[in-house]
């Protein structure tokens, strides 16, 4: 039976923006949480693209993950994900590949098959292209063959990119890229930060169909776990705040900058908003030490995946950054 200490520990960065701090000072914390993962030994750091939310500050994905590779050492880092309806693929190949040239062994791309954003953003993402969700798999394969080696009178090549062989993971929130990365034989990551009704019919989907590949000789599975871990119950309660809020702010159209935590939520929601972020928020483990390695071994025994991807929306960042340290000193208990 697996063990939290058999389970790979990652971090998902989404470089939330506070709302009484600039963005330059969320990108330099993205930072800084990397080299903490780093030092801790989380295996992998993803950041992830989203456009026109005032509150998320990774929205120019590759730049930011060429900042943190430039100022860590070791670390996996790469996309959770590249949404590759608002990119021509040549030029996700390209960027990856520049950086999978400049860091070897250490850069991964993660892609995900919805756009991310509203119609109006996507619109001036794509400035006329008629890209499309359908086109999601072509365009997988199509990035695939520019990482492999050239072939003999291959017309279009990545340079840089061709024979990086930069790892590529296929990300989701449905059956539908369960069910390809299954085909193509690509690990899978599924995106239960914020979508978790469907992980584990998800799961088994792709695991009946895994296809072993030159990439993987066996199904592979992350899943995105919202985290807030504080010394006590109520103290992780009370840090949680944030995260309600700022879900709350997404569900109603609000801005999405972080609160600083508050005593009570009474009064600050509906209750048909709090049913709302507590469906979002099903997989989230918030609590103690104690508590949450209940619950993390609680989901390892339901879904028996391979690693678990956290996400964290405190608002103080040196406690941010002990959520992750705590989290370490479970797995490592």
């Amino acid at each position: 039976m697996l063990t939290l200490k058999d389970t790979k520990f990652s971090i998902l960065e989404l470089a939330p923006v506070r709302d009484d701090q600039s963005v330059e000072f969320s990108l330099r914390h993205a930072l800084e949480l990397a080299q903490h993962a780093e030092k801790l030994g989380y295996e992998r750091l993803w950041l992830a693209e989203h456009h026109n939310m005032d509150g998320i500050a990774s929205s120019a994905t590759a730049v930011l993950l060429g900042y943190i590779l430039a100022n860590t050492q070791k670390i996996r880092v790469g996309s959770g994900g590249i949404m590759l309806p608002n990119h021509a693929p040549l030029v996700v190949a390209e960027q990856f590949g520049t950086l999978a040239t400049l860091y070897p062994n250490r850069v991964e791309l993660g892609l995900g098959r919805a756009p991310g954003t509203d119609q109006v953003t996507m619109r001036a993402l794509r400035r006329g292209r008629q890209e499309t969700e359908e086109q999601f798999p072509q365009d997988v394969i199509e990035i695939l063959n520019y990482f492999a080696d050239a072939q003999p009178n291959q017309r279009i090549t990545a340079t840089p990119g061709q024979g990086t062989h930069v790892p590529v993971w296929l990300l989701g929130s449905s059956l539908f890229s369960a069910q390809l990365a299954a085909k193509l034989g690509l690990p899978y990551s599924f995106a239960s930060h914020f979508a978790p009704r469907m992980l584990g019919q998800a799961i088994q989907l792709y695991r009946d169909n895994f296809e072993p590949s030159e990439y993987l000789a066996q199904p592979y599975v992350s899943m995105g776990v919202p985290t807030v871990v504080a010394a006590t119950d109520a103290q992780a309660e009370y840090l949680a705040t944030s995260v309600y809020q700022r879900i709350q702010s997404l569900l109603t159209g609000q801005s999405l900058k972080l609160k600083a935590p508050v005593d009570s939520m009474q009064g600050r929601w509906s209750a048909s908003e709090k049913i709302a972020v507590q469906n979002f928020l099903a997989m989230a483990q918030i609590g103690s030490p104690e508590t949450v390695k209940q619950g993390l071994e609680s989901l390892l025994e339901k879904y028996q995946i391979d690693e678990f991807i956290f996400t964290c929306d405190i608002y103080d960042t040196q406690q941010r950054l002990e959520n992750f340290s705590l989290l370490m000193n479970i797995k490592n208990a």
